[in-house]
């Protein structure tokens, strides 16, 4: 039967159909949505390239830790071997220079630290004292401000690498990245560069080896002074003050670079032991400079200098130079880059602790909750009521459904309930009505409408039914032919208003259907049967779900304020004072989307839909009585479970990397697997109660490296609309009919 109808005009012969409504909106929105993903995905490469850097900075990256012992250095220059602590390379010559007598160079490694570097310019300050400190680029970049009170104080700087390895091992392109990054962060830190440098784990010149001696060569030639130590304090063994203070002082008023520790560790020891050692070697007659200082006076003699102490212009930070240009602002950035990952890294780990404890809850509860709601349900003696034996409408909205109409039809003549089936024709244009109405089954009603959307097309049918009670399920879905006898089974008790049915995946032979089938199974179900026992259930699926008819009109009807309908409409019958259940026997095979691009289209439009439901219907955070109880109970859980937490989930995943690659792979490989093991068990638990076969569970560990990332992306994606004022439209997702009988009931399909 057709109800009348004035059906559109068919297009004239030889021109091209205009496009239709819902097409054009398709058009305009996939048009508007292509910055706001070019917009997601720079956020997903920002928050990448921060992690990156804040595990550069802080891990030394790739972990090495490699310290060259004990090689021969028959290719080093004897003169070099046995020379002084400063070696250059004028004139392409090595040349070293020695501290002379009585004169003291203060040198500090492994700096910048924010607890003990302070302390120690504190002490230099108090006694007037200049100190040399070689400085590790990733501390510098970190802690700027410290760099550029020690420049603006009168000491020295100079280069210790950027991740203080040994560049014995590194290839040259590594050591020159090293040497360079560190200048940076010294030009973003202090305006400044260095010419002075010191190689880790290479203190004094005997350390030099055949492996170690062309990287000293190499910088020579452009002009760096590479320094050693003559004495060395040991301080970073602890061994005490007095020995600090000892084996730091030279023997026979010589002169000496030595060597203490303003990073790298526990420092209590040097903060003690400097101001001793310094009022010691005062006492002994002793001044003190700095490596240009010593430089300077081998190049042009002075007259003995009468006061023990640097005086303006006698060569002090001759080394440094100025920065401009390119290195400037390159510094800068440097700079301003590591403070954000230095903001943004700790945020985020607090963020993974709230995460990892929110998801672990939810699977608890999930647990607890489904084996709850399954022996509920499925007691012996539990019933809604009388049973529901009346007939019932069956509203089937249709948009260019002709590859799967005929399935979807056929099933629901199948159906041992009584029902009127009331296809809505949403202005199809590839003869979707014609193929219901020319199917001839008995109870079939066509009604044609104007394009207008989904929304409308089901409040069309509410108003064409004939029953009290209305399934409404999508043009894409087949029911089984007992699913509409037990999806209206609890209308027998007279609160309830809606009911939804377990919508399962019938194309799940390919991968992308098989993750989905798990995703419905394990998410949807479990999440169901959770808040079906906690009355707040927050979305009857498009697929299976029956209404009462009154209850649907006295909310208004399906509204298009957002693009989950279902969504919407749900919560208004919570807040309308219905109640909400899960019919789990009562099954929909619908079919899935077949390809990663309708997948996106889908869930996109699920995830911003459920957002616009949410912000619609904050008002019911503050409902009153039994219809508050959606606004104080599943608010809270769906924002928290069904954004919140999607939304930066996605920092298990990052954090994991980041600590393979930066931290400690096993541990994290660990962790990881642990997780994995415990989704294993909630989706075990699920298809266990959905009778559902285990070899699905296979492909669980591909799906959470692949298909999860692309929900987490999605449902940014979302966000970001969301956050820019977006607006989406409804969009067709492309049909292939593979979904034509239903599955066994032991889901054998």
């Amino acid at each position: 039967m057709t109800t009348p109808s004035t059906p559109p005009a068919p297009p004239a012969r030889g021109r091209r159909r205009a496009p239709s409504r819902m097409e054009r909106a398709a058009g305009r929105a996939a048009a508007l949505q292509r910055p706001r993903v070019l917009l997601a995905l720079l956020l997903l490469l920002a928050l990448t390239c921060v992690m990156l850097l804040d595990g550069y900075l802080r891990a030394e990256v790739g972990g090495d830790q490699r310290v060259r012992t004990g090689a021969s250095a028959s290719d080093v220059p004897d003169d070099v071997l046995d020379g002084g602590p400063i070696l250059s390379f004028p004139g392409g010559q090595a040349a070293t220079v020695s501290v002379p007598d009585k004169t003291i160079v203060l040198t500090f490694d492994d700096g910048p630290d924010p607890t003990w570097t302070p302390k120690v310019l504190e002490i230099l300050e108090k006694y007037d004292v200049p100190g040399t400190f070689f400085l590790v680029g990733s501390m510098v970049s970190r802690h700027p401000g410290i760099v550029r009170d020690m420049v603006e104080q009168g000491n020295e700087v100079g280069v210790h690498t950027f991740t203080h390895v040994d560049l014995s091992y590194q290839s040259q392109a590594r050591v020159t990245r090293e040497i360079e990054q560190t200048q940076l962060a010294l030009a973003g830190a202090a305006g400044i560069t260095t010419t002075l440098f010191r190689a880790p784990y290479s203190s004094e010149t005997d350390a030099i080896d055949n492996y170690s001696w062309p990287v000293y060569e190499s910088l020579g030639q452009d002009g760096y002074t590479s320094v050693f130590i003559d004495t060395d304090s040991d301080d970073w063994k602890r061994p005490g003050v007095s020995k600090i203070v000892e084996w730091a002082t030279p023997e026979d008023d010589e002169g000496a670079s030595v060597l203490f520790h303003d990073a790298g560790g526990e420092r209590s020891q040097t903060i003690e032991a400097l101001p001793k050692y310094i009022e010691k070697m005062k006492a002994k007659g002793y001044t003190f400079t700095t490596v240009s200082g010593v430089m300077a006076e081998q190049q042009q003699p002075q007259p003995q200098q009468s006061q023990q102490s640097r005086q303006p212009g006698d060569g002090l930070q001759a080394a440094h130079h100025k920065a401009t240009g390119a290195t400037l602002y390159e510094g800068k950035a440097l700079i301003a880059a590591v403070a954000v990952a230095e903001w943004t890294v700790p945020a985020l780990s607090v963020g993974l602790v709230i995460v990892g404890v929110a998801v672990m809850g939810r699977f608890a509860m999930m647990l607890v909750l489904a084996r709850r709601h399954h022996r509920q349900r499925n007691r012996r003696r539990f019933g809604w009521g009388p049973p529901v034996t009346g007939p019932v409408s069956v509203i089937v909205p249709a948009y260019n459904e002709k590859e799967c109409i005929e399935a979807t039809l056929r099933s629901l003549a199948r159906s041992t309930h009584p029902v009127e089936i009331i296809v809505v024709d949403d202005g199809s244009t590839d003869g979707t009505a014609e193929i219901a109405e020319s199917l001839g089954l008995p109870g079939v009603r066509v009604v044609r409408q104007a394009n207008a959307g989904k929304p409308a097309a089901l409040n069309n049918g509410v108003r064409q039914a004939r029953y009290d009670i209305v399934v409404l399920m999508d043009g894409d879905t087949v029911f089984e032919p007992d699913t509409v006898g037990r999806l209206v089974q609890p209308f027998a008790d007279p609160s309830v208003g809606a009911v939804a049915g377990n919508a399962k995946v019938g194309n799940r032979r390919t991968l992308i259907g098989a993750w989905q089938h798990i995703e419905y199974v394990m998410g949807f179900n479990l999440d169901r049967r959770m808040y079906d026992l906690l009355r707040c259930m927050p979305t009857i699926p498009g697929a299976i779900g029956a209404f009462r008819r009154e209850a649907v009109l006295q909310v208004g009807g399906m509204s298009d304020d957002t693009l989950a309908e279902d969504t919407d409409i749900t919560i208004a019958l919570h807040r309308a004072g219905w109640r909400v259940v899960y019919e789990e026997h009562a099954r929909a095979w619908t079919e899935a989307p077949g390809s990663l691009g309708q997948l996106w289209s889908q869930r996109y439009r699920w995830s911003y839909g459920t957002m616009q439901a949410l912000w619609k219907h904050r008002r019911s955070l503050t409902d009153k009585g039994p219809s508050g109880r959606f606004g104080r109970v599943g608010m809270p859980l769906v924002v928290l479970f069904q954004v919140v937490t999607p939304v930066f989930a996605p920092l298990i995943d990052v954090f994991t990397v980041y600590s393979m690659v930066f931290v400690d792979f096993r541990a994290a490989l660990l962790a990881w697997l642990a997780v994995l093991a415990v989704q294993l068990v909630c989706a075990a638990y699920a298809f266990r109660l959905d009778r559902e076969k285990y070899r699905y569970l296979l492909m669980m560990p591909l799906q959470q490296l692949a298909y999860r990332q692309m929900m987490y992306l999605v449902l940014i994606h979302s966000c970001v609309t969301a956050l820019t004022g977006g607006r989406l439209r409804w969009q067709k997702l492309k049909r292939t009919g593979e979904v034509g009988t239903p599955a066994g009931p032991s889901g054998t399909g």
